[in-house]
């Protein structure tokens, strides 16, 4: 999920660019990322994260300070030697509208392609600032299903309200590449049956 960005942080009509150090994250870096992701989670527009799932995953966050103070967040997670996710995408309130969402998906962005991914995608509520960034809006059944194991968690799983949108970056690979068809079901650990719910259209 992503979250804290709005449609005018990158546009005309945005206020001056924040100085930031935008960088990769480091362990001492995970008390403020709780308190910046938890804080939208409280608000129900991010997932939580706890500080044991932040220590797995803290080599796929960047970071942006100001002043010395975390004013963003993003993480490129790989769910294929081919893909990845942004996600975890946010930026505080004091540095909204300065451009620092759009540093740190262009920073993720060149990430990838030192990664040689094909496509990066994401799951949004603002699809206007992703399109500015060269994103499309995508049906969620051409994206891994491995990509819904966090939302197996989230209160909002059936009435999914969220926007898959996705950047090609290698085109050639990706139209030679099959994508996964239609939409599926897979069993839980239990014995139900998880149905992925469709974007609206």
């Amino acid at each position: 999920m992503i979250s804290g960005l709005t449609a005018d942080a990158i546009s005309e009509h945005a206020r001056e660019p924040m100085a930031i150090d935008l960088r990769k994250a480091r362990m001492g870096d995970i008390a403020p990322l709780l308190e910046l992701i938890n804080g939208y989670a409280s608000q129900g527009i991010m997932l939580p994260r706890t500080e044991f799932e932040l220590s797995e995953s803290i080599r796929d966050f960047s970071v942006a300070y100001a002043g010395g103070r975390l004013v963003g967040c993003g993480a490129l997670h790989f769910y294929s030697p081919t893909t990845g996710e942004i996600r975890s995408l946010a930026v505080a309130e004091c540095a909204k509208t300065h451009g620092v969402g759009r540093q740190i998906v262009e920073t993720l962005v060149t990430e990838a392609c030192d990664y040689s991914l094909d496509a990066i995608f994401a799951f949004t509520y603002v699809p206007d600032f992703f399109r500015k960034l060269a994103f499309e809006e995508s049906e969620r059944g051409a994206l891994p299903l491995k990509a819904w194991k966090d939302c197996l968690r989230c209160p909002k799983f059936q009435c999914c309200d969220e926007i898959a949108m996705i950047r090609v970056l290698q085109p050639a690979h990706w139209a030679d590449t099959p994508h996964q068809q239609g939409y599926q079901s897979t069993p839980n650990e239990g014995t139900e049956t998880v149905v992925f719910p469709i974007v609206r259209k």
